[in-house]
């Protein structure tokens, strides 16, 4: 069966206008859809109850069409059924050109704007006009209590087709509620610093690095990330990065405990007068990204480690396939930079739980035009991983970061479909989950120790709280910065970054991620 909203609008001069335009066969999938979305589902009910206003178009006797805009308090067109619409109509000014029009010819057509998030709504339908003395029970069902105004009638809506469109040209537009929500943890987080003693002196500094940073830019990406614009003291340019490095930044813990924490270089690389990075308020996790978020200030000076790179980019000439969940954006938004700069072919496919979280948004849909395609997670709409990778060349490789979760799909759809592993390289904010974890203990040969692991902890946390110094780096898995040689002892590797003959010939284990499957292990530390 065609869509509804093809029968009732690809008439014949429509498609005639299709076929000289050259849009006739893509056009043509519309008729021959098996959803004809002629019922509301659930999505379009929940999108119609949170608007408070539409335009609406009827048609005069003299065939003019005419557009009203009607508004009201949010949810007051209301859905009575899978089929059915119905409003109040409010007295107005009172010239009565939509209600003259459907007393002649019942047809409308409506638009709905959500314009933050860039969705737009369209439906066919007839209409009744129905008064109070002949259904008050309606009028009373579309009243809206809170809403005092004077109703002069209801219009029910008959629904005969809807569609949803395009976004590509709808500029996002905020009303007061929707900054109110969208700043409110800036409120909140003001408010808590206004309630700490005033003897509580701001951070100006903080770390040991050797790179030396000025915080020069705050930016607020999404409700929950929050963007650092970094500079040299002096104006001097910075180190040399290229797309997929990470900078070490000083942070202090839950705990009170200094440490570092590795953020991607989410700004071009192609600059060298800033770094900037993007941080994901964790409040469940140690308190390093609740820490930036509280106490990163303009102005503020901090001393970082000098970028590194984990992640990089191949000298692939193959298209390459960049793939970005939610906060794993950063290190892919640098990619992408670099390969359109180079000319070279790519295609971004990001994923966020709205359009409201995604980081860099407008700024890639912009940049990107049809080099990126985007999925929301509350408009049903799902990154098909084995298509993407289906679609990709025979030697297109392929970045991915994002949630853990995002990051295995992409392995075990690789692995499927026999792509070598080697084409899939990925970059993880945490380590992997690995299930329940057990009770272990080290044997520290040269150190003469022995350390127990307890099931919540890492090997890297054990022996570094027991005085042993050993270098460490990312603490996800990433670098093998803090791989030691195992003598003796069965290992669960949980890292990315050692190969399969460092694993077995060589003897190395990455202790920040990786754990025993044996009662007992002893390390060359």
């Amino acid at each position: 069966m065609p869509r509804a909203f093809a029968a009732i609008t690809f008439t014949d001069s429509v498609k005639a206008a299709q076929t000289r335009y050259h849009s006739r066969d893509s056009n043509r999938g519309f008729e021959l859809a098996e959803d004809t979305r002629s019922e509301m589902t659930e999505r379009e009910a929940e999108f119609i109850a949170a608007r408070d206003s539409f335009y609406m178009a009827t048609v005069g006797e003299n065939g003019w069409p005419y557009v009203q805009h009607r508004g009201g308090p949010a949810g007051f067109l209301k859905v009575l059924d899978a089929n059915t619409l119905g409003f109040a109509d409010f007295r107005g000014n009172v010239q009565y050109l939509s209600v003259g029009n459907l007393n002649a010819n019942d047809k409308i057509s409506i638009i709905m704007m959500d314009y933050p998030n860039r969705r737009r709504l369209k439906i066919w339908g007839r209409v009744r006009i129905v008064h109070e003395l002949e259904n008050p029970e309606l009028i009373a069902a579309l009243e809206n209590p809170a809403y005092r105004a004077r109703i002069e009638r209801a219009m029910v809506i008959t629904v005969e087709a809807w569609d949803w469109n395009c976004p590509q040209h709808i500029t996002p537009r905020y009303t007061d509620a929707d900054i109110e929500q969208l700043i409110a943890p800036l409120h909140a987080e003001l408010k808590a610093l206004q309630a700490k003693p005033l003897t509580s002196a701001p951070i100006t500094t903080l770390g040991e690095g050797a790179l030396e940073l000025v915080i020069s830019g705050i930016r607020q990406l999404t409700p929950q990330v929050r963007a650092f614009e970094l500079r040299h003291p002096m104006g001097e340019d910075l180190p040399i990065v290229t797309a997929g490095s990470h900078l070490k930044v000083p942070v202090i813990l839950k705990t009170g405990q200094a440490s570092q924490r590795n953020y991607s270089i989410a700004s071009n690389p192609a600059r060298r007068d800033i770094y900037e990075i993007a941080v994901l308020r964790q409040d469940e996790g140690d308190g390093g990204s609740r820490f930036v978020h509280q106490h990163y200030q303009l102005g503020m000076t901090l001393h970082c480690g000098l970028p590194q790179n984990d992640f990089a980019l191949s000298a692939s000439d193959a298209p390459i396939i960049l793939i970005a969940g939610g906060i794993g954006i950063t290190p892919i938004k640098a990619m992408a930079q670099t390969l359109k700069a180079q000319g070279r072919a790519f295609h971004l496919h990001y994923a966020a739980r709205s359009r409201r979280d995604m980081a860099y948004g407008d700024r890639l849909l912009r940049d990107l035009a049809g080099q990126m395609t985007s999925y929301f997670q509350d408009e049903g709409q799902v990154l098909d991983i084995a298509q993407v990778l289906k679609s990709a060349s025979d030697t297109s490789p392929v970045y991915v970061c994002g949630p853990s979760g995002l990051i295995s799909a992409v392995q075990d759809t690789a692995t499927q479909l026999n792509m070598a592993a080697e084409r899939i390289h990925f970059e993880r904010f945490a380590a992997a989950a690995h299930g329940e974890n057990s009770a272990f203990e080290v044997v520290l040969r040269r150190s003469q120790r022995i350390i127990p692991i307890a099931a919540n902890q890492t090997v890297l946390a054990a022996v570094q709280a027991a005085g042993i110094d050993t270098l460490s780096d990312c603490g996800v898995g990433n670098c093998g910065t803090c791989a030691v040689k195992v003598l003796s002892g069965e290992v669960d590797h949980r890292d990315n970054a050692l190969n399969q003959n460092e694993r077995e010939h060589a003897g190395l284990m990455c202790i920040c991620v990786s754990r025993a499957k044996s009662a007992r292990l002893e390390l060359d530390l």
